[in-house]
């Protein structure tokens, strides 16, 4: 667990995590995650990007989740939001980013095919999360239980509001998700967990150090052997 003393720091330390990976591993196998956590990460990478540093030529990389029923054209599709924050700025095979199709007509199909992918490519190397004021991660939202595979989730009513600042209102936000499962995302050889501001203190408390429960999704991150916490 690193407590970085601003955001900027901890966006340099996740970029330099990922940075160093890549040029170690040039074919890694990344789990991006958007929202707001991440953007200051990527915003790092496209510099070391530029700088020459890094080249993303070989790299896969595999998105968290993905809203049903937008487009990936929409602006607010997640499919969107890679490509304007990061895809777009680096050189990444644009044929070797994943993200789950929100408008297939079958999303429970969909889940299968993602996971097929997930599973062809072996783990995920680096998977980034971010953590909901619920703590979930992905969209895996606190339950009586939760599902190991990609899914389909109904979005709580927390989580639309918290998500609403994006949209012209909250009427407008999806009510329904496409998210790799909490059994998926545990797979990874390291886990990012990124939470910033104050307002995340007390869930971050109790997903790390509270009881390992369904009830707090992100608690079960406790059972992952490589775990690294910027806060």
């Amino acid at each position: 667990i690193l407590k970085l003393p601003t955001a900027a720091e901890v966006n340099e330390v996740g970029a330099d995590l990922i940075t160093s990976l890549v040029q170690t591993k040039p074919n890694a196998v990344l789990g991006l995650a958007t929202g707001s956590t991440p953007v200051g990460i990527y915003q790092e990478l496209i510099r070391a990007y530029q700088r020459g540093l890094v080249s993303f030529k070989q790299v896969k990389a595999f998105n968290l989740d993905e809203y049903i029923g937008l487009p990936a054209t929409h602006s607010q599709s997640y499919a969107y939001f890679m490509k304007e924050q990061l895809f777009n700025h680096i050189d990444i095979d644009p044929e070797q980013t994943n993200i789950p199709n929100g408008t297939a007509a079958d999303p429970h199909e969909e889940g299968k095919r993602y996971d097929a992918l997930l599973e062809s490519v072996g783990n995920i190397d680096l998977q980034i999360l971010g953590i909901g004021h619920n703590g979930h991660i992905g969209f895996n939202e606190p339950s009586p239980a939760l599902v190991s595979g990609t899914h389909v989730v109904e979005l709580a009513e927390q989580t639309r509001e918290a998500n609403a600042r994006f949209f012209e209102d909250k009427s407008q936000v999806p009510t329904h998700a496409l998210t790799m499962g909490v059994g998926s995302i545990l797979k990874a050889k390291t886990i990012l967990l990124v939470a910033k501001g104050a307002d995340k203190a007390n869930i971050v408390h109790r997903a790390l150090t509270g009881p390992i429960t369904t009830e707090c999704p992100a608690s079960l991150l406790q059972t992952h052997p490589h775990l690294i916490v910027l806060l």
